[in-house]
């Protein structure tokens, strides 16, 4: 059996709360993410938009202003934010289910756990635009556990310049440091304290290049000042035994009943 990640970089990851795994896309497997998320945004897919979370950028770049999240397209046009549901795009599913993620859920959850996708979600911070994201941990309320990791693909340069992650290194052993918000938010008072100029790394990636995040580990990301998109595929894999409080389901990835990328095909070819 390949064996992706070293117990080497598994100690980085445990130690920092992150880890760079290099590149994972070859130049055709990026560019035909990059063309699918496009048409997507375009209205130039086959894909069901009904079933999709969409949120368009914020026109003064502060999060407040985001545009509203619901289901449905909302123009065509490449300024969105945020748009989830993407395990139901079979080119995007089939890229969620690779081997090296497979083993990465094996490592954390264990190998007889099955796994779900609580986020498969294009982030997008376009040219000259985007919105601040404040510093926060990842967890909900209502969900009876937290999911443990999230995984970034970088689709485009990902820099200082254009609004890259920013993490604080050995910041996920801290445990939740605002357990009364729903998502893990920081106060202004928290990150000021948490999040100085010294402790942060700016999680620069080159296209095709990928992060695994532990989910309480401190990150935000600024607008974009530059002229090129930060584009990127980020995905929070759960355990699917986790219960929630809001009737939410949660599409199984790795394990029994697991999303089929040709099932999708067939679907969305109709």
């Amino acid at each position: 059996m390949t064996i992706f990640i070293s117990a080497q970089q598994w100690a980085q990851y445990e130690r920092d709360g992150f880890l760079k795994l290099g590149q994972v896309l070859n130049p055709a497997e990026l560019h035909a993410l990059q063309q699918r998320i496009d048409d997507i945004m375009l209205g130039k897919a086959r894909v069901d938009y009904d079933r999709m979370l969409m949120q368009l950028d914020s026109e003064s770049g502060k999060y407040e202003d985001a545009g509203v999240q619901s289901r449905g397209h909302k123009g065509a046009t490449i300024n969105y934010r945020k748009i989830q549901e993407l395990e139901f795009d079979p080119l995007f599913l089939a890229y969620m289910q690779r081997p090296i993620f497979r083993e990465i859920c094996e490592h954390v959850y264990g190998s007889d756990t099955p796994v779900a996708a609580f986020r498969a979600m294009f982030m997008n911070k376009p040219a000259r635009k985007g919105t601040f994201l404040p510093w926060h941990q990842d967890r909900w309320t209502y969900l009876d556990r937290d999911p443990q990791i999230t995984v970034w693909t970088a689709l485009d340069p990902a820099t200082v310049g254009n609004g890259c992650v920013q993490v604080v290194p050995g910041s996920h052993k801290f445990g939740l440091i605002n357990p009364s918000h729903s998502s893990g938010f920081l106060t202004k008072e928290q990150a000021a304290q948490h999040a100085t100029p010294d402790k942060i790394v700016y999680l620069e990636l080159q296209p095709g290049e990928v992060a695994l995040l532990h989910n309480y580990l401190l990150h935000a990301s600024d607008v974009n000042r530059t002229d090129t998109s930060r584009r990127a595929f980020s995905v929070c894999y759960m355990d699917a035994r986790t219960v929630t409080t809001n009737n939410e389901k949660y599409s199984t990835i790795f394990g029994a009943d697991a999303l089929r990328v040709e099932d999708l095909e067939t679907v969305t070819t109709k």
